[in-house]
């Protein structure tokens, strides 16, 4: 399979699952997971050819492991970056490293010091535990800031943090006193 179909399906389920799954007249249950089948069904209406190997595929080979199977092999789901408000991943809590990085552009920076990172359209900030992520991430959007945040101070003054099955760490908002930049 080559990384170029890999990669656009990647991007597809990206979008269905986390953002818009009714593009495709998909439904997801409250904890994000669509059914296969309906899943390759509403992708064909829409003019993509899906099938479970290259689903099984991009599932298996994300570096970034965005997506779980589940334990039955019928249903699909972005482990975390929704925006659809009917999704709401129940995360256990866990205590966080001392520190925890954010990746951002340089044109956020004025807005990030004034309100701190808040999800946006999302229902967390996401979080990593190295440079070099936050740093890909951050990228993605201009220049690059990698922005440090005191996670296990937050968590002693009352905030929640949870951690996705890819590892990356979540929470409501980072208000600006627990940042610093890198």
């Amino acid at each position: 399979m080559s990384k170029k179909l890999l990669d656009e399906t990647s991007k597809f389920l990206s979008f269905v699952l986390r953002h818009e799954p009714q593009a495709i007249g998909l439904t997801l249950d409250s904890e994000g997971w669509a059914n296969i089948d309906a899943l390759i069904d509403g992708a064909a209406r829409d003019g993509r050819t899906l099938d479970r190997a290259l689903i099984e595929n991009v599932v298996a080979s994300s570096d970034k492991k965005r997506f779980s199977i589940s334990a039955d092999g019928q249903s699909i789901r972005a482990v975390q970056g929704h925006s659809t408000k009917s999704v709401e991943l129940q995360f256990e809590e866990k205590q966080p490293p001392e520190t925890l990085y954010h990746g951002t552009a340089t044109r956020f920076m004025d807005s990030i010091n004034e309100q701190g990172l808040i999800p946006g359209s999302r229902h967390h900030v996401h979080l990593s535990q190295e440079t070099a992520t936050a740093s890909a991430v951050g990228q993605r959007y201009g220049t690059v800031v990698i922005l440090q945040v005191a996670a296990r101070r937050m968590q002693e003054q009352g905030f929640k943090f949870y951690q996705a099955e890819n590892g990356v760490w979540l929470t409501e908002r980072v208000p600006a006193k627990f940042l610093s930049t890198v």
